[in-house]
């Protein structure tokens, strides 16, 4: 009797790339802050010691310690894809090593998110990868698993489809119906924040919104010290 090793979905239709590298200059913190910040993961760290990752999400759901799926889900994913497995944050074996890096990057895809281990540390340095931890101890390959499914990863449910953004604080992923005004909002979020930058600079950073905020929540902010 054949083995059941999960189902295999086409991937839905993907953004514009212009609308997509659009988010490269993006912090996700910025992109975080006008989510509610609420959508970011949460545990996973980056494996690369640079770059920022921005692509639109090919998703894999595997059983923990097992990566059929995900051997599967690189021979379908087209290039300007980031690989996001769901492998249910177990981390007793590695979901993807070396060689899956090299035929990822050989196949145009730009990274990995992975909610499971990676081994062979070292070849990630410059390939972005974010995973919850990392083992030489390496996967089995019996399935089953799902490939373009909605997947959990660090506490966000993140979509096929939905364009990823990584940095050195992390990862967020933006709904394809979403991504246009939350870009707007990001854009208008990062002048805001230039803008404190030089007024901290020049010393005239407006700091009265602490009191406002204390006497809004019934606080009073004890007042300065009489110097005289």
């Amino acid at each position: 009797m054949p083995v059941h090793t999960g189902a295999i979905h086409a991937a839905p239709p993907r953004l514009p790339p212009g609308l997509v590298e659009a988010f490269a200059p993006m912090a996700t913190a910025c992109v975080s802050d006008c989510m509610h910040r609420l959508c970011g993961v949460v545990g996973l760290h980056p494996y690369h010691h640079a770059g920022k990752l921005v692509g639109c999400a090919f998703t894999a759901k595997t059983r923990p310690g097992d990566n059929l799926l995900m051997h599967k889900a690189l021979d379908l994913a087209r290039p300007g894809d980031v690989l996001v497995v769901d492998g249910g944050g177990d981390v007793t074996q590695a979901l993807a090593g070396e060689l899956m890096g090299m035929y990822a990057r050989q196949r145009g895809i730009v990274g990995f998110v992975i909610d499971g281990a990676i081994r062979d540390v070292r070849w990630y340095q410059d390939f972005p990868c974010y995973a919850r931890s990392n083992t030489h101890r390496g996967p089995y390959k019996d399935g089953p698993g799902e490939i373009n499914v909605p997947v959990s990863i660090g506490g966000l449910v993140i979509a096929p489809g939905d364009v990823i953004l990584g940095d050195e604080d992390g990862v967020v992923a933006i709904h394809p119906e979403e991504a246009e005004r939350v870009l707007d909002l990001a854009r208008v979020k990062a002048h805001e924040e230039e803008r404190a930058r030089r007024a901290i600079l020049e010393g005239s950073w407006e700091r009265e919104w602490i009191d406002r905020a204390l006497r809004a929540s019934g606080l009073v902010a004890e007042p300065p010290p009489d110097e005289g």
